[in-house]
């Protein structure tokens, strides 16, 4: 089977709603393919080597979580972008992505996949003001020592997780963004978590997870996004009758 190019970025746009966010790149349609899709390879970012997969699997779409065309960088087409972008538009390979979309949607988004994974139960949003906001709080169904969740979520992540204690208390509240979010700490702070956790740590993280009181575990920035564009390609495939594959290139950070 096959669906119609924007058939399908129509259904994807419904759901996701990119324009109720204020992201660093185009979300949807970043390079254009093939109008028919039928055979749709997803994975966390665009590299070259998710690139060559699709070209090897004889892919007409990519679709990604990290895509091209980031707010700040070079704009010109060499090197490194010449060549990804050569090997998609001479295959007639589609790139769509979707990054805070896909990072807040409530059932296929990262945060929400996150969540699902390590049996927190959501209990809200890190913003609850804004309809752009891309990271939840939530309980665990029980509270546990800190080196004991972060024992889980190195068994369930497969990969050890890089804590900040901030006392001796258990964890019970968690506020929690996949990736890059670590500058989202004093936001969960102020709703009285007892940990928070996200991909990446910057140094002054270690200092606010302290001085706050807050427990703070980065867990990857690639192992806690992997969740997200793998449920949605799924969606797609039953949605439309369609192929989707999910790969995941090993990424240490």
């Amino acid at each position: 089977m096959s669906v119609d190019r924007k058939l399908l970025l129509d259904h994807l746009n419904a759901l996701l709603k990119p324009a109720d966010f204020a992201d660093y790149c185009p979300n949807g349609l970043q390079v254009e393919g093939n109008n028919r899709i039928s055979k749709i390879i997803c994975g966390v970012t665009a590299s070259q080597f998710l690139i060559d997969q699709a070209v090897a699997q004889k892919a007409d779409t990519l679709l990604v979580h990290h895509g091209f065309f980031w707010k700040g960088e070079d704009p010109r087409v060499v090197g490194m972008k010449y060549r990804r972008l050569r090997a998609l538009i001479e295959n007639g390979i589609n790139l769509i992505a979707y990054h805070l979309p896909l990072d807040a949607h409530p059932q296929y988004g990262n945060n929400a996949q996150l969540a699902d994974l390590l049996g927190i139960v959501v209990t809200g949003s890190l913003d609850p003001e804004s309809t752009g906001s891309v990271g939840n709080v939530g309980r665990l169904p029980q509270p546990l020592k800190v080196d004991d969740f972060c024992s889980h979520v190195s068994r369930l992540l497969g990969r050890e997780p890089l804590l900040i204690e901030a006392g001796s208390h258990l964890i019970e509240t968690i506020g929690w963004c996949t990736g890059a979010a670590q500058n989202y700490i004093e936001q969960a702070a102020s709703l009285n978590v007892d940990a928070y956790l996200s991909g990446e740590i910057s140094e002054p993280t270690v200092h606010a997870a302290r001085e706050l009181g807050v427990h703070y575990i980065a867990a990857g920035h690639h192992a806690t996004e992997r969740y997200g564009v793998c449920s949605l390609g799924e969606y797609l495939a039953q949605t439309f009758d369609i192929s989707c594959t999910f790969i995941d290139e090993e990424n240490p950070v």
